[in-house]
């Protein structure tokens, strides 16, 4: 069986010219295989170090069924586990932050009180006389694999293969002037559900063929100079803003405001940079914010869309001035896509689509595509297999 360990993203494929059939938007066995070899495999962003800055400080995620706990140990590292007691598989902590409590030194269920300390050791158990199985050095917190890539922490489920540093190293180095691991949270975490399938927002993210035509704001910002191209394990995304205004008061303004940023180079003052890693996380780069963005699957036709934005402390009035056009604008190109894929998942439930033919131009779908067929091989046919 093929895993993301040992997939050759660059591997030829006969079935490169043409997108992912209609049903595998939509089909939930091809959901649930989704899971196993796609997603539960791949790496998912949580947070930045500075969203937990203390001890006992944690983020969750929510994610395929599972609860990730992500905190700051007393050591001042980070640690992640599942978020579940290992005496009746209670939740342990609530909310999407927070503090343990407990002067931040330890976890304990609300359930039994059975207590663990940051390192998920299982320390304290009441009555523990009374549990003639229990052993108390086997029954910590379950771990989960934990990256941190510039400031961002990011935890996988299971499995092998590339790190998040490994998928990005191609562009490592235009992220280096933006000094991710000093950004602060800039507002919180938002979450967006959607009726739509997980791989149609991320198809969405990395098209660039629909911009001059569904997206008119950022057509008077880039004008024609949208770009996009693929590397094995991320797309990039890019616009420079151009020097004529435009005719929409947000992005005028926008244009006019956007103060000097000191630290980017010159070509990176007024450009606007996405990064879209597989298999459903995006970063999206500007002068004066940067946020992330995820596609949590939830099931074959729901996603949620989870984001939060990053800055840079700046107390200029013209750079908070930015930053809130910057929301106005991406708020109107949100829900220009929103419309967008939902009309595309109405007319992927039809009978009559199977795959449709790309554009030599559109390498982030074919790069995608081949992925997803060398994981999941049924992706190559037509019609779904009988019984699916």
């Amino acid at each position: 069986m093929t895993g993301i360990s040992d997939l050759d993203p660059q591997a030829t494929d006969p079935l490169s010219d043409w997108g992912l059939p209609g049903w595998t938007y939509g089909n939930e066995r091809f959901f649930k295989e989704e899971q196993d070899k796609i997603l539960r495999p791949s790496w998912q962003i949580v947070c930045h170090l500075n969203d937990v800055p203390k001890s006992g400080d944690f983020h969750t995620l929510d994610f395929l069924g599972e609860s990730v706990v992500v905190l700051r140990a007393r050591d001042g590292g980070v640690r992640a586990f599942t978020n579940v007691c290992r005496h009746r598989g209670a939740r342990l902590v609530d909310g999407p932050s927070g503090n343990c409590g407990k002067g931040g030194s330890r976890i304990v269920c609300p359930y039994h009180a059975w207590t663990y300390d940051l390192e998920g050791r299982l320390i304290g158990v009441p009555m523990r006389d009374d549990y003639p199985a229990l052993e108390m050095d086997k029954q910590g917190l379950v771990k989960v694999d934990v990256e941190i890539y510039r400031g961002f922490v990011f935890v996988r489920l299971e499995g092998d293969g590339p790190s998040v540093a490994e998928m990005m190293a191609p562009y490592d180095h235009e992220l280096a002037p933006y000094r991710f691991e000093e950004l602060q949270p800039f507002g919180r975490v938002t979450l967006r559900p959607r009726t739509v399938n997980w791989k149609n927002i991320s198809d969405n993210y990395s098209d660039g063929l629909h911009i001059p035509i569904a997206h008119p704001g950022l057509t008077r910002l880039f004008g024609k100079g949208y770009g996009v191209e693929a590397q094995p394990w991320v797309d990039k995304m890019w616009g420079q803003l151009i020097d004529e205004p435009s005719n929409n008061p947000s992005e005028r303004l926008y244009q006019d405001i956007l103060p000097d940023v000191p630290h980017l180079p010159p070509e990176r003052k007024r450009l606007w940079t996405y990064f879209k890693l597989w298999p459903n996380f995006a970063f999206d780069i500007y002068p004066d914010q940067v946020d992330f963005m995820q596609f949590i699957p939830v099931s074959a036709t729901q996603t949620l869309i989870r984001e939060i934005a990053y800055a840079l402390p700046d107390d200029r009035r013209e750079m908070k001035a930015a930053r809130y056009l910057n929301w106005r604008i991406n708020r109107q190109v949100n829900t220009e896509d929103t419309v967008l894929v939902a009309r595309v998942q109405e007319g992927m439930a039809s009978r009559t689509f199977t795959a449709g033919p790309l554009a030599s131009s559109e390498v982030s779908l074919r790069s995608f595509g081949r992925k997803m067929r060398a994981l999941i091989p049924e992706a190559r046919l037509d019609r779904p297999p009988t019984g699916w």
